[in-house]
């Protein structure tokens, strides 16, 4: 335990894994609970379904933008048609939980002043919401559902998403410490 005080690097390790983890089975445990079948819960799908409320978004903003790029696009719950093009499914695995649980629990577990944690926080989780949109946009008009595909767009989006997020948390890291006006360097 003395450890966990005296050693910061130890401290934001064991922090940080238990907020991800924390973030991630949170996020897995409302699913089930919100989701018909299983452990539904019909109180918790009603009041505090944020997930669907996610994957409504993503689905009726991702059709707004396909339509206002100049396609024909439509939605229901979870599926996007884009005329003579085909149709995407945005399931659990697409709402970018994951990354977004990684995320906070790095930028909360890193000893920065809260409301530059606070900024980069709001910043970063709508960021990754917003690539999220641009890859649902780009699959919806370029993704054929008779051609086959050799490599899993969730792989390629995971390994983009995760160099962008080391970039900024790198940048953020290595932001230089603001010095009073007076001092010397």
């Amino acid at each position: 335990m003395t450890a966990l005080k005296t050693n910061p690097q130890t401290r934001f390790v064991i922090i940080f894994i238990c907020l991800f983890l924390l973030f991630y089975y949170f996020n897995v445990i409302m699913w089930g609970l919100v989701t018909p079948g299983g452990a539904y819960s019909p109180f918790l799908a009603h009041h505090f379904d944020y997930i669907g409320s996610l994957r409504s978004f993503l689905v009726v903003v991702s059709t707004k933008i396909i339509n206002a790029i100049g396609y024909v696009a439509i939605h229901d719950t979870d599926e996007i048609l884009v005329a003579g093009h085909g149709i995407i499914r945005i399931s659990y695995d697409c709402f970018g939980l994951g990354v977004m649980s990684f995320f906070a629990a790095f930028v909360i577990a890193y000893p920065k002043p809260f409301k530059q944690k606070i900024i980069v926080m709001v910043i970063g989780l709508i960021s990754i919401q917003l690539l999220n949109l641009c890859r649902f946009v780009i699959l919806a008009i370029y993704l054929r559902a008779s051609k086959v595909h050799l490599v899993d767009h969730h792989t390629i989006f995971n390994i983009f998403i995760y160099i962008v997020i080391s970039l900024s948390l790198y940048f953020w890291i290595k932001e230089p410490r603001h010095q009073p006006a007076n001092a010397k360097n």
